[in-house]
């Protein structure tokens, strides 16, 4: 027997791809693709909010945007001197558009406030996050005279190296807002302090959900963790958690956390996930799902925004944890970075390829009750070229 997780319990047949358009007149510029790849958000979203609470939005955050070009294909890395040709090259916004994009598409209310380049590459971000990824950016701004930032991603042999240009932003552009908005959740990253407008939406009632970076310095200072007290949800990655904890293992990792957090989830990779709720005692554990990993760029983003989805939607913690599971390891199927983020269609015909045992996919049946009938696998991957108005 096939299992999938459509609305109608049987399989969707693949939206064929739009006939190729006719080349525009001389002299005039393509108009660039703007539509929405995963209208079916919408109606998952109507879903979610039911009786809404009067909230703007479902999920606030800032942070830096980058224009991130992937080129795959590679044998490696290109020596001094020597030039390599590939046939595989994918754009997409990235930095904190990786896990905005990712929690849009389930049908989450996104705003954020971000900067951006009044360059090519920002038109393009902007364009693609507001006009078709329907990202809110009431919050952010162009910023006159500041390229913006670009990261390259050389991709071979399952790994990748990047390399990343930017240039400080503006401090007449830093204080993006003057009051935060009214959102159910919001999401930083207690990299540095927990910003005021964080903690005042925790004081009206908002969750807010925290992640971490890597420390370049490797001195992994425990004043980080001190920030936590600001925090209702964390979710570090095995590494980061146990380097901060001084710990030796993820489990060891996850109950030092939990003294410091209410909830807790560590990401482990190719091993899944754990969780511990310190406040009712559960905890929970998944495996990863079986599947050929290509590009792991923002799959723990998008493990992110599937589990703030999870919590919105009311699931118990062990769904939430397989439902993460689910969108990030759609993600890392393809390589794309943030429009790689799976959309209800893909998350309806994911058990079709044969990846993933039944036995597997009968434990996602609480998922069937979001997904809408007319929900088509169309999925956006990352643009082969750049495009955006000029």
């Amino acid at each position: 027997m096939t299992v999938t997780l459509n609305g109608a319990g049987s399989a969707q047949p693949a939206t064929p791809p739009p006939p190729a358009e006719e080349p525009s007149p001389p002299g005039r510029p393509p108009e660039p693709f703007t539509g929405d790849p995963c209208a079916e958000r919408k109606v998952v979203g109507e879903r979610l909010h039911g009786d809404d609470d009067g909230a703007e939005l479902d999920v606030f955050l800032t942070g830096q945007v980058f224009m991130d070009m992937i080129f795959t294909g590679l044998p490696g890395l290109p020596p001094p001197g020597t030039e390599l040709v590939t046939d595989g090259l994918g754009s997409a916004p990235g930095g904190i558009a990786n896990i905005a994009v990712a929690m849009s598409r389930l049908g989450l209310r996104v705003g954020l406030a971000a900067s951006f380049g009044d360059d090519m590459f920002g038109s393009y971000l902007w364009r693609t996050l507001s006009e078709q990824e329907g990202v809110d950016l009431s919050r952010s701004r162009r910023v006159p005279g500041w390229p913006t930032p670009v990261t390259v991603s050389l991709a071979y042999d399952s790994d990748r190296s990047m390399i990343t240009y930017t240039k400080p932003t503006p401090a007449s552009a830093r204080e993006l807002f003057p009051t935060a908005p009214w959102a159910r959740t919001c999401f930083v990253d207690i990299d540095r302090p927990v910003p005021e407008w964080a903690t005042t939406m925790r004081r009206a009632g908002a969750k807010v959900f925290a992640d971490v970076g890597w420390d370049p310095a490797e001195t992994w200072s425990t004043e980080v963790l001190d920030r936590l007290e600001h925090v209702d949800v964390f979710l570090p990655n095995a590494v980061e958690a146990m380097a901060y904890t001084r710990s030796t293992s993820p489990e060891e990792a996850l109950e030092s956390l939990a003294r410091r957090v209410p909830l807790v989830v560590v990401k482990r990779g190719a091993r899944g996930a754990i969780a511990l709720d310190s406040i009712t005692g559960e905890r929970a554990e998944i495996d990863a799902l079986p599947v050929e990993a290509l590009d792991p760029t923002g799959a723990g983003d998008v493990f992110a925004a599937g589990f703030v989805f999870g919590t919105l939607a009311g699931l118990p913690l062990h769904e939430r944890l397989k439902f993460a599971n689910l969108c990030a390891g759609l993600s890392v199927r393809h390589y794309s970075g943030s429009l790689g983020s799976p959309c209800w269609g893909e998350i309806a015909s994911f058990g079709e390829s044969g990846e993933v045992p039944d036995s597997r996919l009968e434990e996602y049946a609480f998922v069937v009750p979001f997904i809408p009938e007319a929900a088509e696998n169309a999925i956006t991957r990352a643009e082969p070229t750049l495009r955006g108005d000029q």
